[in-house]
């Protein structure tokens, strides 16, 4: 893209406040990475889900797009269980529309995680096959994944955690991952297609018909603490889900961190990416909902984003809630992998491209000077690495007094500038 030296110009004598570091405490009940295989081994061995895993069974075992604290660990212990009960273990990618809605995508999203055949010890089948399991209660036709629709056994791996764009008893975690993960980019639409108003509705009816058509033993959930660590897991037999999953939501959604601070001027996030959410940043902690049926979050009245991550592969869905952007950002989108995930769900504002600035600088400028009624020689700015990793974080200097007695914030630094190169990006 050419230089643009009047837009440039126009935000140029914008200036930036100092900043400052903070620690935002949160409470950290954690499971470590080598506590994991004890902890499923004894959660599976117990008997009701032990004896559901016969000698000689094909055993499907989900595997999702998001960025879950061990999710490869997770998944070899599980598939390691399988084995020893004699049974033969392998995996499908559950995960909708995502991954350019394609086999080879869906397969690269797990390699990327770790999850890879040499590493989880079984064979990966990725396809965008579905198979027709029954109807659900509505009448409305039921298909998942045909290796998982084939298998003797469907073992649901996955996180509980408050969705991004409804509320219910039932959001991110087990009915999800079967409703819209294992249902490809078919049950994805179908889930999608009457909006997230009614997701609440569809997300149990169509779990629910899975749980009773299709092979499901029982589930491995896991709930994540506010550092992006495995805070619990949970085994949950297909029985139990529609009783169970409510209250490990309930848990989750205490688990979940959040800015200590309630309102800002600008938010500005280093980096977006569907490893950090499926909306790229997680509104629950950043505000950029993409619909009316929840809410929460920091209050701002501009967002703006510096960089994709490079485990998004260029998938920008969440860039749309942003006010401005960075030709770093414009420059790594693709937008193969961004428009299937947007189509399929029905929400488009998600991709839409916000003002694109050449630089960091630029970019923060131009959303302070675009702010309505707020001071601007001593704007509020609040600076996040991204959604998932929010205990350092910068404040403004006009935060400074405020937060000092805050029993959970540790101040970390003095106010400072922040250091652009020569080209406006910071360090």
């Amino acid at each position: 893209m050419r230089k643009r030296p009047i837009v440039a110009g126009l935000v140029s004598g914008q200036a930036l406040p100092r900043m400052f570091q903070i620690r935002q405490k949160f409470k950290r009940e954690r499971i470590l990475p080598e506590e994991i295989p004890a902890a499923i081994e004894n959660l599976l061995r117990e008997e009701k889900f032990s004896s559901q895993i016969k000698p000689g069974m094909q055993i499907a075992i989900t595997a999702g797009s998001r960025g879950i604290a061990n999710v490869a660990l997770i998944t070899k212990c599980i598939a390691g269980f399988v084995k020893k009960m004699g049974a033969h273990p392998f995996v499908v990618p559950a995960m909708g529309s995502h991954g350019g809605a394609t086999a080879e995508g869906q397969a690269a999203i797990l390699h990327s995680y770790g999850i890879t055949e040499e590493y989880i010890g079984c064979p990966i089948y990725s396809s965008m096959e579905v198979k027709k399991i029954g109807v659900n209660e509505e009448g409305m036709d039921v298909y998942i994944d045909r290796y998982a629709a084939e298998a003797d056994g469907i073992i649901v791996s996955c996180r509980v955690k408050p969705h991004t764009a409804f509320r219910g008893p039932f959001e991110s975690g087990i009915m999800k991952m079967m409703a819209i993960g294992l249902g490809k980019q078919h049950g994805a639409e179908v889930c999608h297609e009457a909006g997230f108003g009614q997701m609440a509705k569809y997300v149990p009816m169509f779990g629910k018909a899975i749980l009773e058509q299709a092979p499901v033993l029982f589930a491995v959930a896991t709930i994540e603490n506010a550092y992006d660590e495995t805070a619990k897991l949970a085994a949950v037999n297909a029985d139990e889900v529609a009783l169970l999953e409510p209250q490990l939501l309930k848990e989750a959604a205490a688990n979940m961190p959040r800015i200590l601070v309630e309102e800002c001027d600008v938010l500005v996030v280093d980096q977006i990416g569907k490893n950090f959410s499926g909306d790229g940043m997680d509104p629950n902690i950043t505000g950029t909902f993409c619909s009316p049926y929840a809410t929460g979050g920091i209050k701002s009245q501009r967002v703006c984003v510096l960089d994709l991550s490079p485990q998004t592969h260029g998938n920008g869905i969440g860039l749309g809630y942003a006010s401005a952007t960075t030709q770093r950002v414009f420059g790594k989108l693709d937008l193969a992998a961004m428009y299937p995930n947007a189509i399929t769900c029905t929400v488009l504002g998600g991709v839409r491209i916000p003002i694109v600035m050449e630089s960091d600088r630029e970019a923060i400028q131009v959303c302070v000077q675009t702010c309505n009624g707020i001071d601007k020689a001593n704007p509020r700015i609040v600076r996040i690495p991204n959604s998932l990793h929010i205990e350092h974080i910068m404040l403004s200097e006009s935060y400074y007094d405020a937060v000092k007695g805050h029993p959970d914030i540790e101040i970390l630094s003095k106010p400072e500038y922040l250091p652009f190169d020569g080209d406006g990006n910071l360090w």
